[in-house]
């Protein structure tokens, strides 16, 4: 079952992005490389900034020290949309009366995907969805990969 603390309020699920899904398989790949080598103890000498860049590494692998998503303070912390649905008491902005709203259709501009997936959660139900999208995220699938720029996320 998946985790509906990873749906986000604007309808997007957590672990479609790459600081969740990509990103630490990537920071790991190096970091044991680097771990493996021996850089751990020397790179500082060669490195400036190295202890820096090791910290940042180690976080990087985990990906709930990186964003552990917006419900639970991850994210722009300036996120209107956060700001308005938890206003409202919505899980998430599919299932609210006004979906999609100026909010939505700004984001949706990067995340084409989003009203797309906030009918679907309407036909389907959040659960189903978000197992749905969990399955996604094992095929390696990352919203950057389809993510248009510019995007805005709206503030409050």
């Amino acid at each position: 079952m998946a985790d509906l603390n990873l749906v986000t309020y604007c309808g997007l699920y957590c672990g479609l992005c790459s600081s969740r899904n990509r990103v630490p398989k990537q920071a790991t790949a190096l970091f044991e490389t680097m771990k493996k080598e021996g850089v751990e103890y020397w790179g500082g000498e060669i490195f400036p900034g190295f202890a820096e860049f090791w910290q940042l590494l180690i976080r990087l692998k985990n990906p709930d020290t990186v964003c552990p998503g917006c419900k639970q303070d991850g994210g722009p912390p300036f996120c209107g949309i956060r700001k308005c649905a938890r206003e409202r008491h919505i899980g998430t902005c599919a299932l609210c009366d006004e979906f999609p709203c100026d909010r939505i259709v700004k984001i949706a501009r990067g995340y084409v995907t989003i009203i797309p997936d906030g009918e679907r959660i309407r036909k389907i139900g959040l659960e189903a969805w978000a197992a749905e999208q969990e399955k996604r995220s094992q095929t390696g699938f990352c919203y950057c990969d389809i993510r248009n720029e510019p995007y805005e996320i709206p503030r409050d």
